[in-house]
């Protein structure tokens, strides 16, 4: 399912979890965009969701007012969920002031960005300078509450070496998840035309430069071609400081002659993850190889979260 801010083309409905209490799906936060025969993203599916879709569906239709709207969900007494939370729901017609605003939050998906948006009367959203933890309902002097809806970048960066098979198959396997990729290889004609939005492609003949420019924390994962460049690349990622995360294609034996190697160099191999991917899945289709991968990285990227 693409994500809530990729571009309808058509009438639409932002809905948005203004605010949760409880046991609930989707925390607040959490976008939804509506069209007359799809939606994009999720509030948590069942019954909340099927209301939802049914709300935003009558606005397009006109059989709601064309202002944003909130309402209440008591997740057990009135849908009969498990979860047993209420949450509330804003549903905005992407007009005016939001259609600006998605369209600057699609252009800006690296950076942080804030904003703002009125819940009673006529609409008005905008971006605003100021960044908020979580998102929240704020009330003015005048009495009028607005939504503050902070949309925060991906926290997490990997850098993906190896366009390959492996390669383009974790590439899909990251296309939704909460990240963005820099995927490195010399050979640029072997990325495909048209790559996830959370994607940059880096074709270079010094994939190590992309390593001493890389952010403080970031991911690696490398899996090339050439057994001589993933050696080239691990001194590299190793000599550096401040690696979130590294991870080796490879067996256990390719990783015993790797740590020989680095260590007449001088190099400490611990934090090297070789083989990769999480322990029980020995299938080698890149697409397995790809989703243990993918679970691997979430793993590791939500515990670096909690510190």
């Amino acid at each position: 399912m693409a994500d809530w801010l990729t571009p309808a083309g058509e009438p639409a409905v932002l809905v948005t979890v203004a605010r949760a209490e409880g046991s609930v799906p989707r925390a607040a936060g959490t976008h939804m965009l509506v069209t007359a025969g799809g939606q994009f993203d999720t509030v948590g599916g069942g019954h909340l969701e099927h209301k939802a879709l049914a709300i935003a569906r009558d606005m397009m239709a006109a059989r709601r007012p064309a202002f944003p709207y909130i309402e209440r969900f008591p997740l057990g007494p009135s849908l009969g969920q498990c979860c047993g939370g209420v949450v509330w729901l804003l549903f905005e017609p992407v007009t005016g002031g939001l259609a600006d605003v998605l369209e600057q939050l699609r252009q800006r998906r690296k950076e942080d960005a804030c904003r703002i948006s009125a819940i009673d009367g006529e609409a008005d959203c905008r971006l605003t300078g100021e960044l908020h933890q979580d998102t929240h309902i704020r009330t003015d002097a005048a009495g009028r509450r607005w939504l503050v809806d902070p949309v925060k970048a991906p926290r997490a960066h990997l850098l993906l070496f190896g366009a390959g098979h492996v390669g383009a198959a974790i590439v899909r396997a990251l296309a939704e998840l909460p990240c963005s990729v820099t995927w490195v290889d010399e050979r640029d004609a072997m990325f495909p035309r048209d790559v996830p939005a959370n994607v940059a492609i880096e074709a270079t003949d010094t994939p190590e430069a992309c390593v001493d420019d890389a952010p403080d924390n970031a991911s690696y994962l490398v899996l090339t071609h050439s057994h001589a460049l993933d050696q080239q690349l691990a001194e590299a990622i190793l000599r550096r400081p401040k690696v979130g995360w590294f991870g080796l294609i490879g067996s256990k034996t390719k990783r015993a002659q790797f740590a020989s190697r680095l260590a007449a160099k001088g190099l400490s191999t611990e934090n090297m993850v070789c083989p990769i991917g999480l322990p029980g899945i020995i299938n080698k289709a890149p697409a397995v190889i790809a989703a243990s991968v993918a679970a691997q990285l979430l793993m590791v990227w939500e515990s670096q979260a909690k510190d």
